[in-house]
C-alpha cells in the first residue's frame, strides 16, 4: 500500500531541468546534458490526436527516469515481446538532438544511431502485419525527426539580384547521420508487404505528404535523392493520395514560376513526375494537358532552368508520345519562352526541340512549320557558333530532315537568307561548312526551288543594295544643305540620322529647308 501511495506522488525534478526551462523535456522525460529541438514536439504530434492505447504509455516508460540508455535487441528478447519493444525503440528515437555542437551529446547520439539501425533491419525482417499503433509511433517518430523549417537565406533582395546563389556551395545538414537513417526507415516502411496501405492512410495522410513535398527545399541534395524515390513509392502504394500530390507539386510549379524563382528540388519533382507521366492512360485526361499547358512549359521561363532542363525535356516529350496532337502546342510554347540573349539556354531549347520533332508527325508539323523556322533561320545566323551548329545539327536527324524535305517549299524560302548569309559571312568555319551541306541538300533535293530562292534573294540583296545607297544620298544631301545653312547664319545645327529616310526623302524633295533637330 505504501508503495502504491509513494508510487503516486510527483518526482522531485533534476538540477538540469529547473536550470534548462526549454531543455530537454519529451513526453514527461527529461535527457541528461541533452538539448531538443524545440521543433520536435510539435512535428511529433502534428499528425497524431488520433487514437491512444495503453502500449503507448508503456513504451514511453523506458524515458521516464531520465536516463537514455539503449534497449535490449530484437534478437535478446522472445518473438512476444518484439512489438513491444518496437514501439519503445520507436519512442525513443523521438528525442531529437541539436547538432549545432558536434561535441555534445556523443553517447546519447550513438545510441539512437544504434536504435535506428535496429529498427531498419527489423522492419526489413519482420514477417507480420504492422498494426494501427506501430503505423501510428512510426508517423510520429518520422514526424519528429524530419518535418522542420528550413531556415530563410541572409540575402536581402538586393544581394539575390547581385549575386547568383546557384554559384554557392550546398548546405549540408549536420545531423545527417541520423536523418539518413530516418529516411532508410521510412522507405523500408512504405514498401514493406507487411505495411497495409488502408491502415497506414490514415496516418499518412494529406498533411503528412504536404510536409514530406516541403522537405523538397532542403538544400542537402541528400535528402532531396531520399525525398524522391519516398514520395515516388507513396505514389505507387497509395492511390488515393495521388490526385493531392500532383495537385501540391502543380502549386510548387505556380509559385516558383511567377513568384520566387528559388526552390532547390524541382530537378527531383520534375524526376518523380515524369515517371508518372509515362502511367498515364490514354487517352489523356484534360487536367493532365492542363497541368502541360499551365506548368510544365512555363517552366522554361526561369533564368535558372539550366539546373532541371534534363529533367523538364523528358516530361515534355513524355506527353508528345503519348499524344502527338500536343506538338503543336508544345512546339508554339517553346518558341514563346524562347531566350533572346542567353545563349548557353538557347542550345539548350534546341536540343529540347529535337527531342519533340523527333515525335512530331507531319500534321502537326505543318501547323508550327512558319514560326518555328522563323526562329530557326535567326538560330542559323547566330553569331554564337554553338547556337548555330546546335540549328544545323537538326538535319543530320533522319525524322526532322524528312519532314523538312516533305515542307521544303514552305521552309526554303524562310531559310535561305540565312543560309546565304552564313555561307559567305560567318565567322566560324565548321559553322559555314555545315551550311553548306545544308545548301546541298535542298539543291539535290529541288534545284529548281532552290534557283528560285536563290534568285528572289539576289533580287531583296539588289533591292536592299540599292535602298541603302538612296539612303546614303539622302543624308549626304541633308549634311551639305545643313553645312551651308549653318555657314550662313554661323549656328551649330544638330542633325538626327535617328530620323527615317522615308520621311527625309520627300523633305529634302520639296523644301529646300532641311530637316534639323536641336
Amino acid at each position: 500500500m505504501m508503495k502504491q501511495i509513494f508510487g503516486k506522488l510527483p518526482r522531485k525534478p533534476s538540477k538540469s531541468s529547473q536550470h534548462e526551462p526549454n531543455g530537454d523535456a519529451l513526453n514527461g522525460s527529461h535527457l541528461n546534458g541533452g538539448t531538443v529541438n524545440s521543433h520536435s514536439s510539435s512535428s511529433a504530434n502534428s499528425n497524431q490526436g488520433k487514437k491512444t492505447d495503453p502500449l503507448a504509455s508503456q513504451a514511453g516508460l523506458m524515458l521516464v527516469s531520465g536516463i537514455y540508455e539503449a534497449l535490449p535487441g530484437f534478437r535478446d528478447v522472445p518473438s512476444t515481446e518484439k512489438q513491444i519493444l518496437f514501439l519503445k525503440k520507436l519512442n525513443m528515437c523521438c528525442v531529437v538532438f541539436d547538432f549545432s555542437d558536434p561535441t555534445k551529446n556523443l553517447r546519447e547520439k550513438d545510441i539512437k544511431k544504434q536504435t535506428l539501425l535496429e529498427l531498419v533491419n527489423y522492419i526489413s525482417s519482420v514477417t507480420s502485419k504492422f498494426n494501427e499503433l506501430a503505423v501510428q509511433e512510426m508517423t510520429r517518430m518520422v514526424s519528429a525527426n524530419l518535418f522542420r523549417t528550413f531556415p530563410s537565406p541572409s540575402h536581402d533582395n538586393k544581394l539575390l539580384e547581385i549575386y547568383d546563389l546557384e554559384d554557392e556551395e550546398p548546405a549540408m545538414d549536420p545531423a545527417w547521420p541520423h536523418l539518413q537513417i530516418v529516411y532508410e526507415l521510412l522507405l523500408g516502411f512504405v514498401v514493406s508487404p507487411e505495411t497495409d496501405a488502408k491502415l497506414a492512410k490514415r496516418y499518412m495522410d494529406h498533411s503528412f505528404v504536404l510536409k514530406l513535398l516541403d522537405l523538397f527545399d532542403s538544400d542537402d541534395h541528400r535528402e532531396r535523392d531520399y525525398l524522391k524515390t519516398i514520395l515516388h513509392q507513396i505514389y505507387g502504394k497509395f492511390m488515393v493520395h495521388r490526385p493531392f500530390i500532383r495537385k501540391v507539386i502543380n502549386n510548387i510549379f505556380y509559385r516558383f514560376i511567377f513568384e520566387t524563382e528559388k526552390h532547390n528540388g524541382i530537378a527531383e519533382l520534375l524526376e518523380i513526375l515524369g515517371s508518372i507521366i509515362n502511367g498515364f492512360a490514354l487517352p489523356l485526361k484534360e487536367e493532365h494537358k492542363l497541368f502541360l499547358v499551365r506548368a510544365l512549359i512555363p517552366l522554361h521561363k526561369p533564368k535558372c532552368a539550366s539546373t532541371y532542363h534534363q529533367q523538364l525535356s523528358y516530361c515534355i516529350t513524355q506527353f508528345v508520345e503519348k499524344d502527338y496532337k500536343l506538338a503543336d502546342t508544345v512546339i508554339r510554347g517553346l518558341l514563346k519562352y524562347w531566350p533572346v540573349i542567353n545563349s548557353s539556354k538557347e542550345v539548350m531549347f534546341v536540343g529540347e526541340l529535337e527531342e519533340v520533332l523527333e515525335a512530331t508527325q507531319a500534321a502537326e508539323f505543318q501547323r508550327c512549320v512558319v514560326p518555328l523556322f522563323r526562329q530557326i533561320g535567326r538560330c542559323l545566323n547566330s553569331s554564337h557558333f554553338q547556337v548555330a551548329e546546335r540549328a544545323l545539327f537538326l538535319w543530320n536527324n533522319d525524322h526532322i530532315r524528312n519532314l523538312i524535305i516533305q515542307n521544303r517549299s514552305v521552309i526554303l524560302p524562310i531559310i535561305f537568307p540565312a543560309l546565304e548569309r552564313n555561307t559567305s559571312g560567318h565567322w566560324n568555319q565548321a559553322v559555314q561548312s555545315f551550311t553548306l551541306n545544308v545548301r546541298k541538300m535542298f539543291t539535290d533535293v529541288d534545284h529548281m526551288l532552290f534557283d528560285e530562292c536563290l534568285s528572289r534573294f539576289q533580287e531583296d540583296e539588289l533591292k536592299e543594295k540599292e535602298m541603302q545607297e538612296r539612303r546614303e544620298l539622302t543624308w549626304k544631301h541633308l549634311e551639305d544643305v545643313v553645312s551651308s545653312t549653318t555657314a550662313a547664319s554661323n549656328e551649330a545645327v544638330l542633325v538626327s540620322r535617328f530620323v527615317s529616310s522615308i520621311a527625309i526623302a520627300p523633305a529634302t524633295a520639296t523644301s529646300p529647308t532641311p530637316m534639323v533637330g536641336s
